[in-house]
């Protein structure tokens, strides 16, 4: 039989198995006070807890003949559940490291003025009938169940028929209250018994047929419904969300324009994630995560070329891949310790940038400010996935920094432009990267404070210019060389402020303030060369816990582009220089811990930064599927 069956059992303190086999006291009295304990025990250990789903979520058989019914889906979910309760306890059993007590002075917590020193002292001497916890104490004072002191005696009971195997003597009077103590437990004794064989069994099946031993499975699933409109017919750059004109200058040198005169109609999408995490020794993470959608949002129709998910648009409404209900991967990276003391690494050709810099307690798009623009600063990277490296150091309790070195490997763009670092005509260091620093501070309790800079080479898009899905620090809007040409490259230059503070425990604050450097270098080298500065703003502040346990309303002002010098040099993206800014509302509401709602509402004024456009109106329903 496995041993982390016997394990199971054995973890269970049997100092009450003692004091009945050696205690001259009556063994009815002693059963007695058992059953009142037991009785006075309403909430089973986890131990037990887990036997009981693991027995009932666990088929009854595994006969051939049974094995449509196994195979029925729902059915093995369980089954799976259940054997991973299982483990759980095996793996608790495994991390406490029982050992076998030879000597009953090395447990701490046990002197010889305890009433049941002496039937202790004796268990371990004759029988080795004991075994203690690594920080060698016995724990003999903790309340156990009745089925709990079934099981110590079955453990008992099998050494003491081990050692009367071998010949070894074993005193009349303990076989005797042994064999009382059999009858009197007879059925809780049978129960187990049966409870291991139909385990054992059922574990090998589903050992047979489990995903994997060292990868665990998990999704999300998002639905929205969108809709969005205007206030009143639009000014927009370009001809459309994706492009500029061509040419994209008029006669006197102005972006050309649209005007936007109808409303686009609703939407109802999907986007999923499928995440395979893998350990291969308990303190490493290989992270692979597949996406796949269908989304785009209806209040794209209304913006300038650039500014595609700018307004209003959830993080999770999107197609995510080049071409709508394709998989494409989305993340794929390593983590591992460096060997020294509070330093990870992570390598990977496709590590999500989002996961180590820019994160905030209140603005995760899971439970937060769930649009673009909320979720995370605006400005902040040109490259959602990269190639390279990442380094985590948490220096104390109060420091960490973060470094990291990415060339980009987007995946929600063509190979040809979002995906340089494959491309061995650019590489990892000819094409768009990104150099990273962010240092973290918790002066105090709920309060973290973030530092970031990054310094970015930039890769012009098809049409030539800067901008776009990886201009940032230009985030909406297309850079030229001031008179309709195309750029070169860029570089650029961040600095960021992120701040999160749970002011009181149903209350928090939150923020970030950006500004950027982004130099443009024409292709045409008549041209001279350009500088765009511009910034961003958030604030905004959370109700954790608002009306359930687990839910969160939120509110976010921002202002996602604010151009500050070089308005002549963009293209698509100046307006007619008024500043865009936006409010944000929503509700994170759990129905249960796998299926949640998120009812959202926007209002972009300015939009497109023209001052004299009319407000737009978003709004969106998410409900969201954990598995």
């Amino acid at each position: 039989m496995s041993s982390w069956f016997w394990q199971i059992f054995s973890v269970t303190p049997v100092i009450l198995v003692g004091s009945l086999l050696v205690n001259n006291n009556s063994i009815a009295t002693e059963t007695s006070a058992i059953q009142t304990a037991t009785k006075q025990t309403e909430v089973l250990p986890t131990r037990e807890k887990s036997l009981e789903l693991a027995d009932s979520s666990f088929p009854q058989s595994v006969s051939n003949s049974d094995t449509e019914t196994i195979l029925d889906r729902n059915t093995l979910l369980e089954q799976i559940e259940g054997y991973q309760n299982i483990n759980s306890v095996n793996e608790g059993l495994e991390n406490d490291s029982i050992e076998q007590v030879t000597d009953v002075h090395k447990l701490q917590d046990v002197s010889p003025g305890d009433w049941a020193y002496e039937a202790l002292r004796s268990l371990v001497e004759r029988y080795g009938c004991i075994e203690g916890y690594p920080d060698q104490t016995f724990q003999g004072k903790r309340a156990l169940t009745r089925w709990e002191f079934a099981a110590s005696l079955q453990v008992c009971i099998e050494k003491i028929e081990r050692l009367a195997a071998e010949s070894r003597s074993i005193q009349g009077q303990d076989l005797e209250k042994l064999q009382r103590l059999r009858q009197e437990y007879v059925v809780e004794l049978t129960t187990l018994k049966e409870r291991l064989n139909n385990l054992e069994e059922r574990s090998a099946f589903l050992e047979d047929v489990q995903f994997s031993p060292t990868t665990k499975f998990s999704s999300q699933l998002f639905t929205y419904f969108s809709s969005a409109w205007r206030g009143d017919d639009l000014l927009a750059e370009g001809e459309s969300v994706f492009s500029t004109f061509n040419p994209p200058r008029d006669g006197n040198n102005r972006p050309r324009k649209r005007i936007i005169d109808s409303n686009p109609n609703p939407t109802y999408s999907y986007y999923t994630f499928l995440n395979f995490d893998t350990s291969f020794y308990g303190k490493d993470n290989l992270s692979l995560k597949l996406a796949v959608g269908n989304g785009f949002a209806p209040a794209n129709l209304l913006l300038s070329a650039g500014f595609l998910n700018s307004s209003g648009t959830p993080n999770a409404l999107q197609t995510g891949t080049p071409n709508a209900n394709r998989p494409v991967v989305y993340e794929f990276s390593y983590q591992f310790p460096a060997g020294i003391d509070n330093l990870q690494i992570v390598v990977g050709p496709r590590i999500n940038v989002y996961n180590y810099f820019d994160t905030n307690r209140f603005t995760f798009f899971i439970n937060g400010p769930e649009s673009f623009n909320s979720s995370g600063s605006t400005q902040f990277s040109p490259i959602d996935r990269g190639a390279g490296a990442v380094l985590i150091w948490d220096i104390n309790e109060i420091v960490r920094l973060n470094a990291g070195y990415l060339g980009n490997s987007t995946e929600f763009l063509p190979p040809s432009r979002g995906q340089s670092a494959a491309d061995p005509k650019r590489g990892l260091f000819g094409g768009t990267y990104n150099i990273m620093a962010e240092l973290d501070i918790t002066p105090i309790d709920d309060l973290n404070l973030r530092f970031i800079y990054t310094r970015s080479r930039l890769e012009p898009a098809q049409n030539g210019f800067i901008g776009g899905a990886i201009g940032e620090p230009i985030p909406y809007g297309f850079a030229d060389d001031g008179f309709g040409g195309p750029l070169r490259f860029a570089f650029a230059n961040l600095f960021l402020f992120n701040f999160d503070w749970l002011v009181t425990e149903g209350f928090g604050v939150f923020g970030r303030y950006s500004y950027g450097n982004t130099n443009l270098t024409p292709k045409d080298s008549k041209r001279g060369k350009g500088t765009i500065n511009s910034q961003s703003l958030q604030l905004g502040f959370s109700l954790p816990d608002l009306g359930k346990e687990g839910a969160q309303a939120n509110f976010s002002y921002l202002i996602p582009f604010s151009i500050l010098d070089g308005r002549e040099f963009l293209v698509s993206g100046g307006g007619d220089g008024g500043i865009q800014y936006e409010f944000e509302v929503n509700y994170y509401y759990p129905f249960t811990d796998k299926i949640a709602m998120v009812p959202s509402f926007y209002v972009i004024l300015n939009p497109n930064n023209f001052d004299s456009n009319a407000p737009i109106y978003v709004g969106n329903y998410r409900l969201q599927f954990n598995f």
